[in-house]
């Protein structure tokens, strides 16, 4: 009686950016975990009678814990039953999948990973401009802003990060960006250095605000903007209009 789990990733929001095969299993699940960033019109793809269960985690906000979750897995597919945990963006990106992955080994519980569009593609796509450019832009770093605590990591590799021929994308960092910034001007990335904060992105509230390092750790210091969002910074960040 044993099911099955497919880790479907629906992309930056946008319904249009899941793949056929994210569609595909939406439609045949029995279950269906959903992130908070993957509601919405997107579960308008389950198949109807589909038991739709929301297990998302939102900074600030009350969210079940990441056993809880692995728990529901286990539990739902032990019955049998079809199931999809819907992640936002790339399941693989900074989406607790390795957790949920282990308690299915440790149950004897098969699955499967459908990659999906990260919203940091999603955002660069929305603001015409690529990740990478030749010379000046070969390399590409995506960084969580907070670590399980929510505050900014301690172990960040300042050297890298402040690379000023990198495009860097920070997820996960509106709250902590003034102090990741002071450590990147500090470590000699240049306050002039072109930032692009892209919030809700995939969705019809989507807005992006073209600034420099310097200029957004100004504006995020006194945002109170409860929007899920992330930010680029690099040469290919300013755009070209």
């Amino acid at each position: 009686m044993t099911g099955f789990v497919s880790f479907v990733s629906s992309g930056p929001g946008d319904p249009d950016l899941l793949t056929v095969k994210a569609v595909r299993r939406l439609a045949e699940a029995d279950v269906v975990l959903f992130d908070d960033l993957s509601a919405g019109p997107i579960l308008a793809q389950c198949k109807p009678g589909a038991d739709l269960i929301a297990v998302g985690k939102r900074a600030g906000r009350p969210s079940p814990n990441q056993d809880h979750v692995s728990r529901l897995l286990v539990d739902h597919a032990l019955t049998g039953a079809r199931v999809v945990r819907l992640k936002s963006g790339d399941a693989g990106l900074f989406g607790r999948l390795e957790e949920e992955i282990v308690a299915l080994h440790q149950a004897g519980i098969g699955f499967e990973i459908i990659p999906g569009v990260t919203s940091a593609c999603a955002a660069a796509a929305a603001a015409g401009i690529p990740l990478t450019r030749r010379l000046t832009a070969r390399r590409v770093q995506f960084i969580t802003g907070a670590d399980t605590t929510g505050d900014l990591p301690s172990d960040l590799n300042w050297a890298a990060l402040a690379d000023p021929l990198a495009t860097t994308v920070v997820f996960m960092g509106k709250r902590t960006f003034p102090l990741l910034a002071a450590g990147l001007v500090a470590h000699g990335l240049p306050a002039d250095t072109p930032a692009l904060l892209a919030e809700a992105v995939g969705h019809p509230d989507q807005t992006l605000h073209r600034a420099t390092l310097g200029t957004l750790a100004l504006r995020l210091a006194e945002s109170r903007s409860q929007q899920p969002a992330l930010i680029l910074l690099g040469p290919l960040a300013e755009g070209r209009g």
